[in-house]
């Protein structure tokens, strides 16, 4: 499969999980959103990468996680920004 497939069934695929579909053309082209998934509550941006920083932390948060046979969750925050941000495993989703 080209590169050009690849993350456009990763895109199909990341649709399928929150119930909806991918957005047929590219960005600003669509006349549907800008995000790569069309879905009425969720804008959702898919980025395939080679590889994120992100994962690498996710990944030994996930080998520390089994030791204690619990479900690795990474949260984010910056400085000076209200919140935080959740990264999860999608077949993780239903566990929290």
């Amino acid at each position: 499969m080209t590169a050009r497939g690849t993350w456009k069934r990763r895109e199909r695929e990341v649709a399928h999980f929150f119930g909806g579909e991918r957005t047929p053309l590219s960005g600003g082209a669509s006349r549907h959103t800008r995000g790569d998934v069309i879905h009425p509550k969720l804008y959702v941006e898919c980025k395939y990468r080679e590889s994120h920083a992100v994962i690498k932390l996710w990944d030994k948060t996930k080998e520390l996680a089994e030791k204690e046979e619990k479900t690795p969750i990474v949260v984010l925050c910056e400085k000076g920004r209200p919140g935080f941000w959740l990264l999860i495993k999608e077949e993780d989703f239903s566990k929290i």
